[in-house]
């Protein structure tokens, strides 16, 4: 089973914490099957805002697990205890994947783990980010940042757009949308989104102009939809639809119909046996050479070895 040990100390946000625990903290094997094997590592009892938290393990516990994540902190003003630094570090070192959840990057930073990379936190916070670790480079306007063995979020959801992006990874896009459903969250926003999303995306019915055309176009998207399609069907012209859609998603209407088809043809890859062809028509792609050049270009990897990686 995959290790994940969560980092706790004294002067964490709760949120993140929370969110933290009940993505990978709760027993979810009677959906996803094997789940996670989780502990809890601090150093003593710690407090969190009210709540008080009783470790598994003591801080060299991270050094066990294939990932370690790092809650947001919530003094920046002053350096992260050493004791912690230094253990993700070690964790680091010790071939551990880390991720930070908001201000938890000021724990990666002072670990030298963001040195040379991409990172982010959030936006209130990027510039002192940004300040104090100068071998980063900080950018304020995304939701998380994937280096590979190491990843920052933003603050607050982002934090869970990270979490189940982390599932995603590991178990793949269908597995992760149903750990979404079960927490009633969007099941995928782009790392590259940005951070003012204002409000999420809205529910059916809602009153919302754009409530009734997700729903609509997830199930159309083996039809060749068009921006003025999507228009038509909401009502408005296509440039009231493109400012509803940056309000709500933090991108374009374009953008966000291509990123829906990447996500079908990978939940077709991953449970279906069908030909790369039959895929490519189900997400709307038209041929097999376009899913393959997009798909490529999104994911990182071909489709053939992309289902390889989910159904040996």
């Amino acid at each position: 089973m995959h290790r994940v040990a969560l980092a706790v100390t004294d002067g964490m946000l709760h949120y993140e914490l929370s969110v933290a625990l009940e993505v990978f903290g709760s027993d979810l094997s009677h959906v996803v099957d094997p789940w996670y094997d989780f502990a809890l590592c601090g150093p003593a009892p710690v407090r969190v805002d009210r709540f008080r938290l009783e470790p598994d393990h003591g801080l060299e516990g991270l050094a066990r697990a294939d990932t370690v994540l790092v809650p947001g902190w919530a003094d920046t003003d002053r350096e992260p205890p050493a004791d912690l630094v230094e253990a993700v570090r070690a964790a680091h070192a010790a071939g551990a994947r880390v991720a930070s959840l908001c201000t938890g990057a000021f724990v990666l930073g002072a670990a030298g783990l963001l040195d040379g990379r991409r990172a982010t936190t959030h936006w209130a916070h990027t510039g002192e980010l940004a300040r104090r670790y100068p071998a980063a480079t900080v950018d304020p306007d995304v939701l998380y940042v994937d280096n590979g063995d190491v990843l920052t979020s933003a603050g607050k959801a982002a934090a869970m757009d990270l979490c189940l992006h982390l599932v995603r990874l590991d178990h793949g896009s269908a597995d992760a949308n149903k750990i979404a459903r079960r927490l009633v969250v969007p099941p995928h926003r782009d790392g590259g989104q940005a951070q003012f999303i204002a409000t999420p995306v809205p529910e059916p019915g809602g009153g919302h102009p754009l409530g009734e055309l997700f729903p609509w176009v997830l199930q159309r998207l083996d039809q060749p939809l068009t921006v003025e399609d999507l228009a038509r069907r909401a009502g408005l012209s296509s440039r009231h639809l493109a400012r509803h859609f940056k309000h709500l998603t933090g991108t374009t209407p374009l953008q966000w119909l291509h990123t829906q088809r990447i996500r079908r043809a990978q939940e077709l890859l991953e449970t279906t046996d069908a030909t790369v062809d039959a895929v490519a028509g189900a997400a709307g792609m038209g041929t097999a050479t376009t899913l393959r050049r997009h798909f490529q270009r999104t994911v990182g990897v071909p489709p053939d070895t992309y289902r390889r990686t989910f159904r040996p």
